[in-house]
């Protein structure tokens, strides 16, 4: 799976949250986003261990601030392990942000008191792993990254009709692959409208 800033990337092995509990916390989504940022940066220092492929992943856009669905996840290599820390308890997007900042610097308490060891067997249960059974998303499907934050129905059409090309039984490919493809343009045709 491919994570994308936007729309949220909730990782499939996660259950959703069905009710959200009031926070205590008193910050703004940019103080919220920047403790995240920040307290990566410190537990990678600490750690001695890079962290690359940081995607924080949210229904937050330029123009919606305060989406339907507050969650938001955080993925990211660390030491070679893909790591999703996803929250969606709280029911505002800086609240769920600022509880990840939080279970961030658990990690690195973890780490001044236990060591790498134990880190990484904590950082196990928020292993990044798509379900076996996991139906991917109609961005992967069509390819698009998570560079592209919202392509419209002509870029949908378009690419459809360049991966039908060569997905089709008749050019190649598979009966599957065509089918998935033909799922994959619905979806987005409907998510964008």
């Amino acid at each position: 799976m491919q994570p994308t800033a936007f729309p949220l990337t909730w990782p499939a092995t996660m259950p959703r949250t069905k009710t959200a509990v009031k926070s205590q916390f008193r910050t703004s989504l940019n103080g919220a986003l920047n403790n995240v940022r920040d307290s990566l940066f410190a537990f990678s220092r600490d750690s001695g261990k890079k962290i690359e492929g940081l995607v924080i992943s949210s229904n937050v856009t330029l123009g919606e601030q305060k989406p339907a669905d507050p969650g938001v996840a955080v993925w990211f290599t660390w030491d070679g392990l893909s790591v999703c820390i996803a929250v969606d308890r709280y029911p505002k997007v800086e609240d769920n942000l600022q509880a990840i900042h939080h279970v961030i610097e658990a990690r690195r308490t973890e780490l001044r008191h236990g060591g790498l060891h134990i880190v990484r067997a904590t950082f196990t249960g928020f292993a990044a792993l798509p379900s076996p059974d996991a139906k991917k998303s109609w961005r992967e499907v069509l390819l698009f990254g998570s560079d592209m934050l919202r392509p419209n129905r002509d870029m949908v059409e378009k690419r459809y009709r360049e991966l039908a090309k060569e997905r089709h039984p008749d050019a190649g490919g598979s009966a599957e692959a065509m089918s998935e493809l033909n799922a994959a343009k619905a979806e987005a045709l409907k998510e964008i409208g």
